[in-house]
């Protein structure tokens, strides 16, 4: 027990026994600086430094950004900015599936395999729960009248819808005679109007090209889409002048007629009209003489 005691006492005596620590000037040996110790005070000093240091640096990492040059951290922006990504990157897929199936619907115009199945009345009757039967669809002479007037004093002027009260004012592509007419059983959706060779082809209202491409069938094919859901083809001509993407004027020349692909025997323009995805008779609103 006693030896023990003595060992403790020696080593607090060693702990608090005292140093000098002396700086001295190499070529004088003359003295600059010099500090009292111990060993306990080194020690606490050692201590306390190590463990600022070691605060610092962990707060230095939590709070600042350079933390992000530490791997497994993350920066907050650069989450943010990669889920923005990521749901621009979705909204763009849903956007190009939906062109995608737009610009295919286009092709089958072109191509002309639509059946008479999409456009068939009684079903899209059946559908908006209509019973024909029941319904009288026989003009009345007030409609007649009316029907008269329009086509006299507005032949020019006749889509008008309900929402937006936009008037179109449809301009003739060409002039001249009409080879062939509108049959909508013969899937024949548009006219054919006889011109001569490289006589100019003009747009029949304001819009945007969003198809000029050279098919086997139809040659040289230039369509327009101008608003409220009308769309306007023309196909077999000799030239096209204008590109997809680009945006016309009514009555701006984009083409020239020809005698374009193997659906054709002479020269002349085939025309076509779309309402909101469905073929009209484009001479109940363009005179071509």
């Amino acid at each position: 027990m006693a030896e023990n005691k003595k060992k403790t006492k020696k080593f607090k005596k060693k702990l608090l026994h005292k140093y000098r620590l002396v700086i001295l000037n190499e070529d004088t040996f003359e003295e600059r600086l010099s500090f009292k110790l111990t060993r306990l005070n080194v020690f606490v000093v050692m201590s306390l430094s190590a463990i600022i240091l070691i605060a610092g640096t962990t707060l230095l990492i939590a709070f600042t950004s350079l933390r992000e040059y530490i791997p497994g951290y993350s920066s907050t922006a650069l989450k943010k900015q990669a889920v923005e990504l990521s749901y621009k990157t979705d909204s763009l897929q849903r956007l190009l599936a939906v062109n995608e199936k737009y610009y295919a619907s286009i092709k089958k115009v072109l191509q002309g395999e639509i059946s008479s199945v999409d456009f068939n009345r009684d079903s899209i009757l059946e559908e908006a729960k209509i019973n024909v039967s029941e319904v009288n669809l026989s003009p009345s002479r007030e409609d007649s009248l009316l029907r008269e007037k329009i086509a006299k004093e507005d032949k020019y002027n006749l889509f008008e819808t309900a929402t937006s009260k936009i008037n179109f004012v449809l301009f003739p592509p060409v002039t001249g005679s009409i080879s062939e007419t509108y049959n909508f059983e013969a899937k024949h959706y548009g006219v054919d109007v006889i011109v001569e060779s490289n006589t100019p082809v003009k747009a029949t209202a304001d819009g945007t090209i969003i198809f000029a491409e050279w098919t086997v069938e139809t040659g040289n094919v230039i369509i327009i889409e101008h608003s409220n859901g009308l769309i306007s083809v023309y196909k077999h001509n000799a030239t096209l002048t204008k590109t997809q993407g680009e945006m016309v004027k009514s009555g701006e020349v984009i083409a020239t007629s020809g005698n374009t692909g193997e659906l054709t025997s002479g020269p002349h323009l085939h025309f076509e009209l779309w309402k909101d995805g469905y073929p009209i008779n484009p001479t109940n609103f363009i005179d071509f003489n």
